[in-house]
């Protein structure tokens, strides 16, 4: 028997059966998607620590968190291309709208919409062309991925703060709504004709095909909108690491100056070693 996520009330006999009540409810489903918040996948990452003259060295052995009072994170949001938890498949240029478009982003923790939870939101995204070996993986090629900047600030979220100087985040997701999805169906029935082009169009770039191949049908984000972007433990996209940390000297005015933090100090950065 199949079942299908998308009906887990129902079975399914054959592929066949399955794939016209995907398509018999295409609207709904596509609908139904584009009216919830997802939250996607995410990477393990291993961080390191990076100095002035591109020597690396652990990270215990440089950062002192007291030193620092701001930070510069870099991370992967999402990669294209990439079957996901969802059935989702993100498509080359989903993102370069929201990125333009987006001044004030959101840099939660765990997708928790509370000011105790908030990381940073002083945060843009940018659209950019990673391989992806430097996203961990050993497929050939490389594919567009939504990156976000954001300037963190300790007193923000001491907690996350910490994780993030001591290499600890690995994993980011995105909180999303998507504007435009297409059913794609690997069916060469006459009823699954429009389907079958979709699928046809997309699925040669799709890395992981084993995936989407068990499931046959998977859904082609043409364009979404970043809600906000966390840290979390595990995600449904797994290419999201972060790419670099990086320590911002405070040019606040205080009452009593101390020195500032040494220009060698400002340009060490904790960074992703798949990246160099």
């Amino acid at each position: 028997m199949i079942t299908l996520k998308e009906f887990p009330d129902k079975t399914f006999s054959t592929s066949e059966e399955a794939f016209k009540e995907l398509i018999l409810n295409k609207k709904f489903i596509i609908e139904k998607k584009k009216s919830a918040i997802k939250y996607a996948d995410a990477v393990q990452y291993f961080g390191t620590v990076e100095n002035e003259n591109k020597e690396v060295v652990k990270a215990d052995t440089i950062i002192d968190l007291s030193s620092y009072s701001k930070i510069k994170v870099v991370a992967v949001s999402n990669a294209c291309f990439y079957f996901d938890s969802h059935n989702d498949v993100s498509i080359s240029e989903s993102w370069n709208r929201t990125a333009k478009n987006t001044k004030d982003g959101l840099h939660l923790q765990e997708h928790q919409m509370r000011f105790d939870k908030l990381i940073s939101d002083d945060v843009f995204f940018t659209v950019e062309k990673k391989t992806w070996k430097e996203l961990g993986f050993d497929y050939e090629g490389s594919t567009n991925c939504l990156v976000m900047h954001s300037n963190v600030e300790k007193e923000t979220n001491p907690f996350m703060f910490g994780k993030y100087i001591k290499g600890k985040v690995r994993n980011h997701s995105s909180g999303l709504r998507y504007v435009s999805i297409e059913m794609a169906v690997n069916s060469e029935a006459d009823w699954a004709k429009e389907e079958k082009e979709i699928w046809d169009k997309y699925y040669p770039d799709i890395v992981n095909k084993d995936d989407v191949d068990n499931y046959g049908y998977f859904f082609a984000v043409i364009e979404q909108k970043i809600i906000e972007n966390s840290a979390v433990l595990k995600g449904s996209n797994p290419a999201t690491p972060t790419i670099s940390v990086e320590p911002v000297a405070d040019t606040s005015t205080k009452a009593d100056p101390v020195e500032a933090t040494p220009k060698s100090e400002q340009t060490k950065k904790l960074l992703n070693p798949n990246f160099y």
